[in-house]
This record gives C-alpha cells, sequence and structure tokens, in this order.
C-alpha cells in the first residue's frame, strides 16, 4: 500500500509546484527592468492573428516567460551555484569565478573585428589628422582575461598577437605599451573595468608619451556604497562587493566639463549616477559621445584629443590635468566623418584608448 502511495504524493507534489508557478507566472506583475543583469526584461507580446500567424507571437512569448520566471534571480543562482562549485563546470554561459575575480570569455581572437577598428581608426586619421601632421599615440587595455583566463585553465586569446595585429594595422601610430604595467589586482573583481587609484602610473606613462607631466599628489575618496559590478549580476554568484575609490586634487576639481550632446555642464564625477544603477557610469557621467574639458589650471597650452571606450571615463580626468583642453570622442556613438562639425582639428596630441574587449567586438563603431 504505501508503495503504492508514494509516487501519487511525489505526483501530486509535482503537479501542485508546477501549477503554482504556471499561475505566477499568468497572473504576477511583471518586472521592468533586472537591477542584477541591468537589463530590461522582455514584456507580454502583442496577441493578434498576424502575430500568431506569422509566429512572431509564440517567440516573444517564450522570451517573456524566462524573463518573468517566479524567483527567477534565486534559480540563476541556484544554477550558477551548482554549474560552478558541484558541477565543476569551467563557466556558465561564458561567465566565471577565478582566483575571487568575475570575468567572461573572450574567445577567440577575431581577425576581422581588429581589421574593422583598424579601418576605422584610418578613416579618421585619414580624414581628419593627415594633412595636419598631428601626433597620434595608440594604447591598447588588456581585458582581465589577459591576466586570469589562461591561468584558470579557460580558453584565452593570443594577447600579443592581438597587440601586433592593432600596432601594424595603425602604422601611422605611436604605440604606448601599458601592459607592462598592469596586473590583474588593477581591475575590479565583480566588473569590467580597472581601478582608478591603480592606473595613476599607467595616466603618468601616456602623458610622458605624449610631452606632458601630470601631478604626483591625490587624495582617495570611497564611495559610500557597495559595488557590485556588471558581471555581479550576471554571474548570480553570492561574491563579496568591490570598493569604489575616486582621486582628486585641486586641478581636478577645478575642471570644466561640457556635456557637448546638449551642451550643458556636467562634473567629473556624477555623484547622482554614482548611487545609481551602474556606480563605474560616475566617471565622466558614463556613455557619452562628445565631452569637452577645460583646464584652468593648466600650465601648458596643449590640447589633447581621446578617442575611448568606458576604460577612458576613469583615466580621462587623470589625463586631463596635463592639458589646457581635452575633447573626449566616443564612436560608438557618434560618426567618426562627421567630427569636423564638431572639432577643430589643429595641432591636438590625438590619442586612441581602446580595450581588448571592445576591439574584438569593434562592429559597435559608427561608420
Amino acid at each position: 500500500m504505501k508503495q503504492k502511495i508514494q509516487p501519487i504524493v511525489q505526483t501530486v507534489l509535482i503537479g501542485t509546484l508546477v501549477l503554482a508557478l504556471s499561475l505566477c507566472s499568468w497572473f504576477h506583475t511583471p518586472v521592468a527592468f533586472s537591477e542584477s543583469e541591468r537589463r530590461e526584461l522582455a514584456q507580454f507580446p502583442e496577441l493578434s492573428l498576424k502575430t500568431v500567424m506569422n509566429g512572431s507571437f509564440m517567440t516573444d512569448f517564450e522570451e517573456y516567460t524566462v524573463d518573468q520566471f517566479p524567483l527567477r534571480d534565486s534559480f540563476r543562482a541556484l544554477k550558477a551555484l551548482s554549474a560552478t562549485y558541484l558541477f565543476r563546470q569551467l563557466d556558465n554561459n561564458g561567465l566565471y569565478e577565478a582566483n575571487g575575480y568575475l570575468s567572461k570569455i573572450e574567445y577567440p581572437l577575431s581577425t576581422s573585428s581588429i581589421d574593422n577598428a583598424c579601418d576605422t581608426f584610418s578613416l579618421i586619421y585619414e580624414t581628419h589628422l593627415k594633412e595636419k601632421d598631428i601626433p597620434v599615440y595608440l594604447a591598447v587595455v588588456p581585458d582581465k582575461n589577459a591576466f586570469l583566463a589562461a591561468e584558470s585553465g579557460r580558453p584565452a586569446m593570443d594577447y600579443a598577437a592581438f597587440y601586433d595585429a592593432i600596432r601594424q594595422g595603425m602604422p601611422y601610430a605611436s604605440y604606448v605599451d601599458i601592459t607592462p604595467l598592469l596586473t590583474l589586482e588593477d581591475y575590479y573583481k565583480t566588473d569590467t573595468h580597472w581601478r582608478q587609484e591603480a592606473i595613476v602610473d599607467i595616466a603618468d606613462t601616456l602623458a610622458a608619451a605624449m610631452g606632458t607631466t601630470l601631478p604626483s599628489s591625490y587624495t582617495e575618496n570611497t564611495l559610500e556604497k557597495p559595488f557590485y559590478g556588471v558581471y555581479s549580476g550576471q554571474a548570480a554568484l553570492p561574491l563579496p562587493p568591490d570598493t569604489l575609490k575616486y582621486l582628486t586634487n585641486d586641478t581636478i576639481n577645478g575642471l570644466q566639463v561640457i556635456n557637448r550632446e546638449n551642451d550643458t555642464p556636467m562634473d567629473v564625477y556624477d555623484q547622482e549616477k554614482a548611487f545609481g544603477r551602474d556606480p563605474y557610469e560616475m566617471f565622466l557621467s558614463g556613455s557619452l559621445s562628445l565631452i569637452s574639458i577645460e583646464n584652468p589650471h593648466a600650465a601648458t597650452d596643449k590640447e589633447l584629443v581621446i578617442f575611448r571606450d568606458s576604460f577612458g571615463s576613469s583615466i580621462t580626468p587623470l589625463l586631463a590635468q596635463g592639458y589646457k583642453t581635452v575633447t573626449v570622442v566616443d564612436i560608438r556613438y557618434i560618426s567618426p566623418r562627421i567630427l569636423d562639425r564638431f572639432i577643430t582639428f589643429e595641432s591636438q596630441d590625438v590619442l586612441f584608448l581602446y580595450s581588448t574587449l571592445v576591439l574584438n567586438n569593434s562592429n559597435t563603431f559608427m561608420k
């Protein structure tokens, strides 16, 4: 009798669980944004004869049910913990933890993406710089995998070949090698980026290569909020947060920053974004296409144009101390072809400062 009852009870329990989850899925209020993953979640799709007939309703509905599944973050955490510590998988959807650091596998090296990046940079050089004999500099920021992937048994790109390919694709640029100055500890544990307080020597090296100098004294400030980087929510592993620090001194405090997208003043360190969804966006307010920085304390008339990705946001305030004017350009959001509408290229230094992450995925560049 007991042997007959046991499978019935198991079936009832499983059926009840499935029914409860189904009812919760149908009747709970959909969540618009995932704070942990920093992305918008799929909403209930339009139900019409057209969307049913062309199949888009079921495709979108499947995405909706995955994004709006009850206790989704708890199940994600359970899956991540099981994959990482129980089944000892090398990664969970491309994300992995090693030595207390979270990272995302970036592999393989994409020669087509590097070629596309070099073609885009050459377009800028040929269109705006070549005829004016403007000095051009190049520095490549390695992502964390350069220090973490191979050592932890994950697939790793050939970074030496990566740097060589970029250098060969930009023969007009003076290459500044910053990789010997970097270690894994210079990066956040839960985020993609490098730590500003750890890259003062990088800024000094770049400034020296371009013929200028930077102050040597800074005040280190700590953001009074735990910093859970972008990988923290994506990995869904219970790792401790980072501490976000930022550097100030009289020169940095005196920098006059303009968001050229709407010609409005902004702060070097945006305190509103510091306490928002992505605290790293406090550095020059995150992803903006065009920024101008004036330095009233400059001991020189030198000017600088930086073509950069998000790694450039935190190092630019340091570099700006060595120039009278700095223009910051992000060609993921503005076409290189129209830059002369906003920038008068004359005798500035020009620095291309990009991470391997962006260079290996350069389809984000505008043409």
